[in-house]
C-alpha cells in the first residue's frame, strides 16, 4: 500500500531544504504559544470585524429608530480599542507560526505575492475609516449617507483582510498545491476556503454579541442616558439571540468545512477535540435560549457559565486547527527532513574533502616551445619578477646568468627555494607545480634574452 510520502513524492510535490537553525524555544512550548497566543489575537478580530458589521447594521436601522442609531455609536466606540489591541496581540502568533512553519508561511505568502504584501495599506485604510467614522458621528449627523458610506467602506476592508490572512494559512497546509496556484485568485479556490470564512464570520458575530451583552449590561453603564425605547432587558435579549443564532450556524457551518478539508490531516486526535469541544458549547446554547424565552429576571442567570463555556469551546477549535496542520504537514516535513540531511551531509563532506579547482592556463601559441613555461610563470612567479629589472626578486635577467647552463639547479632551487640575500624576501615554496611544470617553467626562464 502507498505510504503519503510516495505519493508525494510520484506527484512531484515541492520539497525545499528546511533552514537548518536550532528553534529559540522547545517546539511543545511554541506550540503552546501559537495557540494561546492566537486565541487572544482572534478573539479581538472577532470583536472588530463583529462590531463593524453590527454597527453598519445598526446605523442602517438606525434612520428609522433613534435607539438603533445610539446603539451603532455605542459599538462604534469599542471598534477602534479592539482593533488596536487585536494588531498587537497579532505579532506573538505571527512570530511563532513564522518560525515553526517558516517554509510553509513564507512558500504561501510568495504564492499569494502582491495581495499579501496589500494586507498593510488595506489595515490602513481601514483603520482610518473607522477613526473616521467614529469622529464624524455629530458632524455628519445631517449626512447620514455618507456617515453609512464610511463605515461600509471599513466593513468591506474588514471582510476582505481576514480572507487573505485565510487564504494563506489555508494554502501552507497544501504544499501539493504550490505547483497548481498562480496567484491570490487560484488559492481562493481551494474548496475548503469558504467553509473556512463562513465559519470566521459566525464566529465573529457570535462572540460580539456574547460581547455586546456583557457591554451594556455593566452596572456602572449609563444605560438609560443612552437609549430612550430599549431597556437592558432588551439589548441583553438581541445580543443573546445574535451569538445563539451565530453559534447554530457554526453547528452547520462546521461539518461542511470538515467535509471539504482533506483526509491527510484527519485524524481521531481532531475529531475528539472538536467533539469534545461542540460538546461543551451544547449547555451553553440551551442556557442562552432559556434566557431569551423565560422570564425578564432570568436573563442574567447563566451568563458567565456562558462565557465560560464558549470560550472553552474556542480553546479546543483553536486546538483542532493546529492539530489538523499538524497532521496535514507532517508527511512533507518528513520529506523536508530527510533534505535538510542530505544536504547538511554534502555540505560536511565538501567541507571534510574540498575539491580544488584549477583554472586552465593561458597559453600562447605563438611562443612555441616555451608556451606553456610563460603561462606557468604569468601564473604562478610574475607578481614577484619581472624580465629585467626588480619587483619583489630578482629579475629573469639574473635568473638567467645564474643558470644559464644549469636547467636542473633551477629546477630544484624553484621547487625548494633557499634565501641568498638579504635584502631580497624568502621565496614561497612552488609545491603545486608538477616537476614537468618545473621543467617547463625553468625552460622558459631560460629562453629569455
Amino acid at each position: 500500500m502507498m505510504t503519503l510520502q510516495s505519493i508525494l513524492i510520484q506527484a512531484n510535490v515541492p520539497v525545499p531544504k528546511d533552514i537548518p537553525l536550532d528553534l529559540p524555544l522547545s517546539h511543545g512550548l511554541l506550540v503552546f504559544l501559537i495557540i494561546v497566543s492566537f486565541l487572544a489575537h482572534i478573539i479581538f478580530v472577532n470583536l472588530m470585524l463583529g462590531g463593524t458589521l453590527l454597527t453598519l447594521w445598526s446605523e442602517i436601522k438606525g434612520l428609522k429608530n433613534k435607539d438603533y442609531d445610539t446603539l451603532a455609536h455605542e459599538i462604534a466606540k469599542t471598534i477602534t480599542v479592539n482593533k488596536s489591541i487585536a494588531v498587537v496581540l497579532g505579532v506573538a502568533p505571527l512570530l511563532c507560526i513564522n518560525t515553526l512553519y517558516t517554509i510553509y508561511f513564507y512558500s504561501a505568502n510568495a504564492l499569494t505575492g502582491l495581495m499579501w504584501i496589500a494586507i498593510i495599506p488595506l489595515v490602513i485604510i481601514a483603520f482610518l475609516l473607522t477613526y473616521l467614522h467614529k469622529y464624524t458621528w455629530n458632524a455628519l449627523s445631517n449626512n447620514k449617507s455618507l456617515h453609512l458610506l464610511i463605515i461600509a467602506l471599513a466593513t468591506l476592508v474588514f471582510l476582505f483582510i481576514p480572507l487573505i490572512f485565510l487564504v494563506n494559512i489555508n494554502l501552507m497546509l497544501f504544499p501539493e498545491k504550490w505547483n497548481t496556484v498562480h496567484g491570490f485568485i487560484s488559492a481562493l479556490l481551494i474548496p475548503n476556503v469558504f467553509p473556512r470564512y463562513i465559519h470566521f464570520i459566525c464566529a465573529s458575530l457570535a462572540v460580539t454579541g456574547l460581547f455586546l451583552f456583557w457591554y451594556v449590561g455593566r452596572k456602572n453603564y449609563p444605560f438609560d442616558e443612552h437609549f430612550t425605547t430599549f431597556t437592558r432587558y432588551d439589548l441583553k435579549k438581541k445580543a443573546y439571540s445574535l451569538t445563539l443564532g451565530a453559534s447554530l450556524a457554526q453547528f452547520l457551518a462546521g461539518p461542511l468545512l470538515l467535509l471539504t478539508l482533506p483526509s491527510k490531516g484527519m485524524g481521531w486526535n481532531l475529531i475528539g477535540v472538536i467533539l469534545l469541544g461542540a460538546a461543551i458549547a451544547i449547555p451553553a446554547m440551551i442556557w442562552m435560549y432559556q434566557a431569551i424565552t423565560g422570564p425578564k429576571e432570568h436573563i442574567d442567570k447563566n451568563f458567565w457559565k456562558v462565557a465560560i463555556a464558549m470560550s472553552i469551546t474556542v480553546v479546543f477549535m483553536g486546538s483542532g486547527r493546529h492539530i489538523y496542520r499538524a497532521n496535514a504537514l507532517e508527511p512533507h516535513q518528513k520529506l523536508v527532513a530527510a533534505r535538510t540531511a542530505d544536504f547538511l551531509k554534502q555540505s560536511e563532506d565538501a567541507r571534510l574533502h574540498p575539491v580544488e579547482e584549477k583554472a586552465e592556463l593561458e597559453i600562447d601559441p605563438s611562443l612555441g616551445a616555451v608556451a606553456k613555461g610563460a603561462a606557468l610563470f604569468k601564473e604562478n612567479c610574475s607578481a614577484c619578477h619581472a624580465k629585467d629589472k626588480k619587483v619583489v626578486g630578482p629579475p629573469m635577467t639574473e635568473m638567467v646568468e645564474i643558470y644559464h647552463d644549469n636547467i636542473e639547479g633551477l629546477k630544484q632551487w624553484i621547487k625548494a627555494p633557499g634565501k641568498k640575500r638579504p635584502d631580497f624576501p624568502q621565496m614561497p615554496t612552488l609545491s603545486q607545480l608538477s616537476d614537468d611544470d618545473r621543467n617547463e617553467l625553468a625552460k622558459y626562464i631560460l629562453s629569455i634574452k
